[in-house]
């Protein structure tokens, strides 16, 4: 599977129906689980790697304007 990383994060960026708070939720929410994971010494999925770096992009991008 091949994730467009800013493809993805340019649409999510303006989509009006995802509010800055969406995002900082949503990121929350990563970090909490990527830290539960990381403190059970589990592998990391890539596709949260994928997700935090979608939104995290998105995010910035939306600052931008």
């Amino acid at each position: 599977m091949k994730v467009d990383v800013k493809e993805m994060s340019e649409r999510l960026a303006y989509d009006p129906t995802f509010s800055d708070y969406d995002f900082w939720r949503a990121l929350k929410s990563l970090d909490d689980e990527l830290f539960h994971i990381q403190n059970q010494h589990h592998p990391i999925p890539m596709e949260l790697v994928f997700a935090r770096a979608i939104l995290r992009r998105a995010r910035n991008a939306r600052g931008e304007e």
